[in-house]
């Protein structure tokens, strides 16, 4: 059998999600910070459904969401160094980037 991803983001594995509920990670937040699932670029839009599944059944809890974070999106790292506006201008006025 091959590997069952259910968080593509971070390479989390079913067979890991698993094998971190049995060791007692019995909530969203717990298993989310011992696997990773959650905490790529889609922060969990694509996988979180799934892990609650596997949770509840496994007897865990599932009611409260998991802590995104910051940033909910991809940004360019010049937004984030609040260069947009220098690299803006660099670019209208044909200067390479720096």
């Amino acid at each position: 059998m091959g590997k069952i991803l259910v968080c593509r983001c971070e390479d989390v594995t079913l067979h890991e999600l698993e094998e971190a509920i049995e060791r007692g990670h019995d909530d969203l937040e717990s298993l989310k910070r011992y696997t990773g699932f959650g905490t790529g670029w889609c922060q969990g839009k694509s996988c979180v459904a799934l892990c609650a599944h596997l949770l509840r059944k496994n007897g865990g809890a599932a009611d409260f969401p998991i802590t995104p974070r910051p940033p909910l999106h991809p940004l360019p790292l010049r937004d984030l160094a609040g260069l947009a506006d220098v690299a803006d201008d660099d670019i209208a006025k044909g200067r390479p980037p720096q």
